[in-house]
């Protein structure tokens, strides 16, 4: 029979930010092109593609009257609520007065806007369980793009786990965000389809 000093033992550290924080490390380097996000756990990498960055590229592009560069993200690690969320968003536009927390990381309390362009391989991610974090987050505007149907999704008024405003309408037609926080009119005409 082994007896175990347990006056010896040290616990280890389980908060999800020191496991993801663990998470992200052992997957690093990333290689060259590739996005990395850790959703509720699991590990997801996707390659850039041509027709994702040029709708991220439009979408920046568009919100740089509204945010200072320095507001906007792409593809940067922000840790949302939940079991090991640790996502890195297409767009994020951050309020004025966003602060980095003791960590070194922006805070989800101070997004005002994501948008996520789908790609095929975790598209389910952002239709369901990103939406779901995002709302619970209180991300006041969610956009998902889809160059695959050729349709944008504007989802508002989080609540709880969800969105109680959503909008579905196809490119060309552009996102009236004048009424949310954003305060301006996204075009969706020059959006490329794949």
């Amino acid at each position: 029979m082994t007896v175990v000093d347990t006056d010896r033992i040290d616990m280890a550290d389980i908060s999800d930010e020191r496991t993801l924080d663990g998470m992200f490390e052992w997957l690093e380097p990333t290689p060259e092109g590739y996005k990395v996000e850790i959703v509720e756990g699991n590990v997801y990498m996707s390659p850039q593609r041509d027709t994702h960055w040029r709708i991220i590229l439009g979408i920046i592009r568009q919100l740089l009257p509204r945010y200072e560069e320095n507001r906007l993200l792409s593809d940067v690690r922000i840790d949302l609520p939940g079991h090991l969320n640790g996502f890195a968003s297409d767009v994020a536009a951050l309020s004025p007065d966003a602060v980095k927390g003791e960590d070194g990381r922006w805070r989800y309390q101070d997004i005002e806007f994501v948008a996520e362009v789908i790609s095929k391989a975790t598209a389910a991610n952002d239709y369901g369980i990103k939406k779901a974090v995002y709302a619970t987050a209180g991300v006041p505007v969610y956009l998902i793009v889809d160059p695959y149907t050729g349709t944008w999704h504007l989802h508002t008024l989080p609540k709880e786990d969800e969105y109680r405003s959503v909008l579905s309408l196809d490119f060309g037609t552009p996102v009236d965000l004048t009424s949310t926080v954003v305060g301006l009119t996204l075009a969706t005409d020059a959006f490329p389809r794949d």
